[in-house]
């Protein structure tokens, strides 16, 4: 078996993506890697609780690890510090990893890429999935999450805060993917086969939070010409249940 750590975001990709690894005997899953806002302790775009992602990776009873951001980070910055978490990785032993991408193209070849400058293998166990297919397939297993966090160039204040149910799927405008995948929404998942108990909550305010691209940024995903900077996004806090 192959010693591997498991990209986890908090929402429900990820959910099912561990999953579908955890069946799969060539990978050793013993670690749990998640990005945190220093600055806020949040996790990464989510803007989730850090309790409750420590609420969630105790559940799910694998070993995990945070990496530690600024709320102002710089692409190069970024790179550097993911690169020098997977080099402790790898000196402990971690040879692949998982990602609970879709069809990001981009993403893949990047991820891939930066990888493989480091000798690790990644595997995406969702990869080229229909999405619409993949979040019923959530449902029918018996995960259950909430929006955090929406896009708000493409979903309003009501999608935010809102439990995903088929009622959910059902009112999704046509142009925004079932799953999210091109960050139209992101989730916090509170329940499912992965999980040794329900993690509880109670539902905070909601806000919206615009953003300012910094001058130092450097989209690697994509061309400078193709560039599209999503600024305003709904967030709701949840507040993990004494």
């Amino acid at each position: 078996m192959h010693k591997t750590y498991f990209n986890w975001s908090t929402g429900k990709d990820s959910s099912l993506a561990l999953y579908y690894a955890l069946q799969q005997q060539e990978f050793d899953i013993s670690r749990l890697i998640t990005t945190v806002n220093q600055d806020y302790q949040r996790v990464s775009m989510h803007g989730l609780r850090e309790e409750l992602l420590d609420l969630q990776a105790n559940s799910i009873g694998i070993a995990y690890q945070k990496i530690k951001l600024p709320a102002q980070v710089s692409m190069d910055s970024y790179n550097e510090a993911m690169k020098n978490a997977v080099l402790a990785l790898k000196k402990e032993g971690y040879t692949h990893c998982v990602f609970g991408d879709i069809f990001l193209e981009d993403l893949r070849t990047y991820r891939e890429e930066q990888l493989k400058r480091i000798d690790i293998k990644a595997f995406f166990p969702l990869w080229k999935r229909d999405t619409k297919e993949l979040l019923l397939e959530f449902l029918d297993l018996g995960f259950k999450a909430i929006t955090v966090c929406v896009n708000a160039k493409y979903l309003d204040e009501t999608f935010c805060g809102r439990v995903l149910d088929r009622q959910f799927l059902m009112d999704l405008p046509p142009s925004v993917d079932p799953c999210g995948e091109n960050g139209e929404f992101h989730t916090f998942v509170f329940d499912g086969p992965i999980f040794s108990n329900p993690i509880s909550f109670e539902i905070g305010e909601k806000v919206l939070r615009r953003y300012e691209p910094s001058k130092d940024d450097d989209d690697c995903f994509v061309d400078d010409q193709e560039k599209n900077w999503d600024t305003s996004f709904w967030y709701c806090d949840l507040i993990p249940k004494k």
